[in-house]
């Protein structure tokens, strides 16, 4: 198992979904991906994303307005 960081950090929507998405193919099953966003609209679409592909999500909001995303990929 491997971790793979994005760094989104003031990142507007859709750039960190997109970032996410050109990243994903490098990924193994069992892989994580941790996504930085300070942006809320990225904090719903991510997750959602994620879950719709039936990978394994959790969100950590590591201080006020800035969140760290796992990602496990499952496929």
């Amino acid at each position: 198992m491997a971790e793979f960081t994005i760094d989104a950090l003031g990142e507007a929507c859709p750039i960190p979904l997109l970032k996410c998405q050109k990243k994903w193919p490098d990924l193994k099953t069992g892989d994580i991906m941790i996504v930085s966003i300070d942006h809320s609209c990225a904090l719903k679409n991510i997750p959602e994303w994620a879950r719709k592909a039936g990978h394994n999500v959790e969100v950590t909001e590591v201080e006020d307005g800035v969140w760290d995303i796992y990602i496990e990929k499952n496929t």
